[in-house]
């Protein structure tokens, strides 16, 4: 049997597991649970009245949270020509075409997020099972495919997040650090709530979302009311 932490314990205690609560509310009960030696990020847990396996309910969007994510993005931009110095001038953090392609190749994964011009993409989908895995790979769906790199970039390094269904109809996404203001967690997570409701197909029916739960990334969850 797994024993609990005393930090875990005391958490517990704040908690009521037959509660459904408010997001202020759990965002203000989880923030009383004492610190780890590290920031913990705020998760959202979602479950969907969806089916995967049908191509117009397989869920995937983006947003861009209004407080970031707190983390600090690296991004790779696969891109020639102009787009170079774009990318460049927007704070990529590796830029290239080929050449990078070719590192990436080799082993190298030292970036959080990729973007790349349609005229690589034929070349990157050989990297389809080294960065697909991973989420990596750059996608039309979640803008990571454009001409326009400057933008992306900027959205991605201040808080522009991709959310996508599992094979379980779920979605799980980080909206923030713990440190965070209560206020700046709320609208984070109010954001990407929003978000998702509005990439509700039009072929599902009655309730789209069936549960909801937040937690810390080492405390216990709370249910949110629906």
């Amino acid at each position: 049997m797994k024993k609990h932490s005393k930090r875990y314990k005391q958490a517990q205690t704040l908690v009521d597991y037959t509660k459904k609560y408010d997001l202020k509310e759990a965002i203000s009960i989880l923030k009383k649970i004492p610190n780890t030696k590290f920031d913990e990020s705020l998760d959202l847990h979602l479950k969907l009245n969806t089916d995967p396996k049908k191509t117009d309910q397989a869920i995937r969007g983006t947003v861009v949270l209004p407080h970031g994510t707190g983390k600090k993005i690296k991004v790779a931009v696969f891109c020639k020509g102009e787009q170079e110095k774009e990318a460049k001038d927007a704070g990529a953090d590796y830029v290239g075409g080929q050449d990078l392609i070719d590192k990436v190749a080799a082993g190298f994964l030292g970036f959080d997020a990729a973007v790349a011009t349609p005229e690589l993409m034929k070349d990157l989908s050989k990297l389809g099972k080294i960065l697909g895995p991973r989420g990596l790979m750059p996608s039309p769906k979640s803008g990571t495919v454009t001409m326009n790199v400057g933008k992306i970039i900027n959205e991605l390094k201040t808080g522009k997040i991709e959310f996508k269904i599992d094979k379980q109809s779920g979605i799980h996404v980080s909206v923030g650090r713990i440190s965070f203001a209560e206020e700046k967690l709320f609208e984070n997570a109010n954001t990407l709530l929003n978000a998702i409701l509005n990439a509700k197909p039009a072929s599902v029916k009655g309730q789209f979302i069936t549960g909801i739960s937040i937690t810390r990334s080492m405390s216990p969850g709370l249910s949110l009311a629906l």
